[in-house]
């Protein structure tokens, strides 16, 4: 079993002090006022001032979100993971290159789309059903572009695969709770992944 300890550590002096007495500021404890004002102003006291009002900051404009903005931003998130980890990868509708343009080149395009009546939103964060598309193929579909990610996506991930994604049913509710979870992941997975490369270039 842990013990707690009933000793504060200063943050200033590093003198420790009984708990009960320790002046606190936040999760930091002090052995006098006079310790605390003097840390305070300090070059790493106002490093933790300004760090602290960026959180407070940060939770108060989280609090202000509504679940769209969630969407959008655990969206983007998702996208930009997508778009990573094709990167090398061509168009996945009519694998081509397209030259880089002002604005953006390539989206994270949908197989199933997420407003289709059948599959609905269960495939919004589905990774097998997005693959980096060009922008033209991605915002100026036709049936020739369905065509060309259909072949190119069972190449890529099976035919059963792509038969589960073109069979999947029903609309998924996302709240608030579920779309901070999926942004964190995300973003997670390409800081990971990112670090893991650069470490192999090295």
């Amino acid at each position: 079993m842990k013990m707690i300890s009933k000793n504060a550590k200063c943050k200033h002096c590093k003198k420790k002090v009984p708990a009960e007495s320790a002046i606190r500021k936040g999760l930091q404890a002090f052995c006098s006022i006079e310790h605390l004002v003097a840390y305070s102003k300090s070059e790493a006291g106002q490093k933790a001032i300004k760090r602290n009002v960026r959180q407070d900051t940060k939770e108060q404009l989280d609090r202000m979100k509504t679940r769209a903005d969630w969407l959008r931003e655990a969206q983007n998130a998702f996208n930009a993971w997508i778009r990573y980890r094709d990167r090398n990868d061509a168009c996945i509708s009519c694998g081509s290159f397209p030259t880089q343009k002002h604005g953006g080149t390539w989206d994270a395009g949908h197989y199933m789309d997420v407003g289709d009546a059948a599959a609905g939103s269960v495939l919004r964060f589905n990774t097998y059903n997005v693959h980096k598309q060009c922008v033209k193929c991605n915002r100026w579909s036709n049936t020739g572009v369905k065509r060309g990610y259909r072949n190119n996506l069972i190449n890529k991930v099976g035919k059963l695969k792509v038969l589960e994604l073109e069979n999947a049913r029903g609309m998924k509710g996302y709240n608030i709770e579920d779309l901070k979870r999926i942004k964190s992941i995300f973003q997670k997975r390409l800081r990971i992944r990112k670090k893991l490369d650069k470490q192999r270039a090295n």
